[in-house]
């Protein structure tokens, strides 16, 4: 990926493109506080090979207000390969019948892992569900042949994402600008999804 050089000042986007800065932060060795257990009556329920369906419905309930669009755009068989892969353990967050969040790492870079999706529904933030998921993440994580665990966030996600990704004991280590098409022009969001970013094009 290039460096860019980029002068300072503003840059009109084209029509139907958006525009965010990532943050890229990382974890090198476990955090030496102590990790919140995992309740008893919380599970982790990881997703089939073939459950797409299912995989998206939750991706988009946890993600639709921070422009998460990934795998909404992914074709079929990308996403049937990815949720088949055992390097990569993609979960449901469950509380009885209820579907609380979304969890997902990637350990099919060793000796890194990627915190490749992380999140709550809407209903269950402000709860607690985020520290305990975040801690069994991290615990999940560092149970594995690891050097280093990393997450990426940008400017769409909550405003308080980048600060308890840092409380959690991670790192910021490389900022980029990611311009793409707008996911609501594209038919793979509600045009009402992620009101803070105006629809135009």
């Amino acid at each position: 990926m290039p460096i860019l050089d980029l002068p300072n000042g503003y840059y009109e986007l084209p029509p139907g493109k958006l525009a965010n800065v990532v943050t890229c932060l990382e974890m090198k060795a476990k955090p030496h506080r102590a990790l919140q257990p995992f309740p008893a009556e919380l599970r982790l329920k990881r997703f089939a090979a073939g459950d797409l369906e299912g995989h998206r419905a939750l991706f988009r309930a946890v993600g639709s207000d921070l422009m998460w669009f990934s795998r909404l755009i992914m074709k079929d068989q990308d996403l049937a390969a990815i949720l088949a892969n055992p390097a990569i353990e993609s979960f449901a967050l469950m509380q009885g019948s209820d579907t609380l969040g979304m969890l997902e790492l990637n350990f099919s870079d060793l000796p890194n892992c990627e915190l490749a999706f992380y999140g709550l529904v809407p209903e269950a933030i402000g709860q607690g569900f985020g520290r305990v998921l975040m801690d069994e993440a991290i615990r999940r994580a560092w149970a594995k042949p690891i050097e280093r665990f990393w997450v990426h966030t940008c400017t769409f996600d909550s405003p308080l994402a980048l600060p308890f990704y840092i409380r959690s004991g991670f790192t910021p280590y490389l900022r980029m600008v990611e311009v793409h098409d707008d996911p609501r022009l594209l038919g793979k969001l509600a045009m009402d999804a992620s009101p803070q970013v105006p629809v135009l094009g």
